[in-house]
């Protein structure tokens, strides 16, 4: 899969308000540039805790659950783009499908 905003992942790891889940999401990038996902149960194998919303839009759970990544992604395409990174209880207070 290719992250095609991965300049947003360079923006998260250098932000100081981002020290703990660094190492996290590094790891995560790694792993997902080494996918080829066709389809979300392909994901949820590799994911369990990955929770699929409609339109392709995926949640990451990173740093323990701490924090959470969203996600949309084009599994024809191969291409994953970043929406939106923030600490769990940040994630409540908004609409992950809205976004």
């Amino acid at each position: 899969m290719q992250i095609i905003n991965k300049d947003v992942v360079e923006e998260l790891i250098n932000n100081p308000l981002y020290k703990k889940p660094k190492p996290h999401l590094l790891s995560w990038v790694n792993e997902v540039e080494s996918e080829d996902w066709n389809n979300p149960n392909e994901l949820k194998a590799k994911y369990g805790n990955a929770s699929i919303l409609k339109s392709g839009r995926v949640i990451f759970n990173v740093c323990g659950n701490k924090f959470r990544l969203v996600v949309d992604i084009n599994y024809k395409l191969k291409v994953i783009y970043i929406k939106w990174f923030g600490t769990h209880a940040e994630y409540d207070e908004i609409d992950a499908n809205a976004l």
